[in-house]
């Protein structure tokens, strides 16, 4: 899959405010499952960034509220995306051309296809890091200062959580709380940072990674290191993937690209825990085999 490693290798290379979430989610699909139709997944995103736009030129003026209502109406009602709770764990709902194919996926993806709506809507938008469940942010313009005024504070821009698993329904500190406790355990409390943004680069690995877990829990070795090699393309600084795809080569039996991965961590973060990680790895290989 040269084409796609090409094309991933490219957003590697884009600050994150350059990065569009879909189409490189599609070029992480293609790693997964290189004989899936992406050309079709990709007329769709197509499709619904049309509709999205049509969307965004009629309610761009009005609440933030009526425009989250639009843009779920149109991915949920229209289009017919949703969770898959049924089968939660399936692989194709980490896989962005199976979620379009099947218009069901995990919270993640779908979140991957609110941001695609969002952005085509000429509205602003990002992920949100919250514990054990992906959740997105649609937030309204930052209000501006009437020429003249007196010098004052600007206000912040509004921000809404969505449920892109629930249907784009929004999300409030309680339906928050209850959903931590839900996933986490009953004495919970909402802690600050938990509905911090995430970056459109995280948003994907967060994505890939879903793959990855699924693939080694069902002990597929190679699709894990093909689906977590696409994380390195996207992300090549982030040295905990280095580390995992080492231990993956190494368990393959490929102990040169093993060492190879161990060695980037060493060359890229000297003097850091996971540089310590990677020598500690490396002198017990060497300790085995010598």
């Amino acid at each position: 899959m040269a084409e796609a490693s090409d094309a991933l290798a490219a957003v590697g290379m884009l600050p994150d405010v350059e990065i569009d979430p879909a189409p490189a989610a599609l070029q992480l699909a293609r790693l997964d499952r290189s004989v899936a139709d992406w050309q079709s997944a990709s007329e769709h995103l197509s499709v619904l960034a049309r509709d999205a736009a049509a969307v965004g030129a009629v309610l761009s003026c009005r609440s933030l509220e009526a425009r989250i209502g639009a843009l779920a109406g149109l991915i949920h009602a229209h289009h017919g995306y949703a969770g898959d709770i049924a089968g939660y764990d399936d692989l194709d709902n980490a896989n962005l051309i199976r979620v379009i194919e099947r218009r069901r996926g995990l919270p993640v993806a779908l979140g991957v296809i609110w941001l695609h709506c969002v952005r085509a809507a000429g509205w602003d938008g990002h992920g949100i890091d919250f514990p054990g469940h992906f959740l997105l942010a649609v937030l309204s313009s930052a209000e501006r200062v009437p020429v003249g005024a007196a010098p004052a504070r600007p206000r912040q821009p509004k921000r809404l959580l969505v449920d892109p698993f629930g249907g784009g329904a929004t999300v409030g500190s309680v339906e928050l709380l209850s959903l931590l406790r839900r996933l986490g355990g009953g004495d919970l409390e909402l802690q600050p940072g938990m509905t911090r943004p995430m970056s459109t680069r995280d948003v994907l690995l967060r994505l890939q990674r879903n793959l990855v877990q699924r693939r080694l829990i069902a002990g597929e070795l190679q699709p894990a290191l093909a689906a977590l090699e696409g994380m390195l393309l996207i992300a090549p600084d982030v040295m905990a993937n280095w580390l995992d795809a080492a231990e993956l080569n190494h368990g393959l039996g490929r102990h040169a690209s093993a060492a190879s991965c161990l060695a980037r961590v060493l060359a890229a973060a000297p003097g850091t825990e996971a540089a310590r990680i990677a020598q500690a790895r490396l002198d017990g290989w060497n300790s085995t085999t010598g």
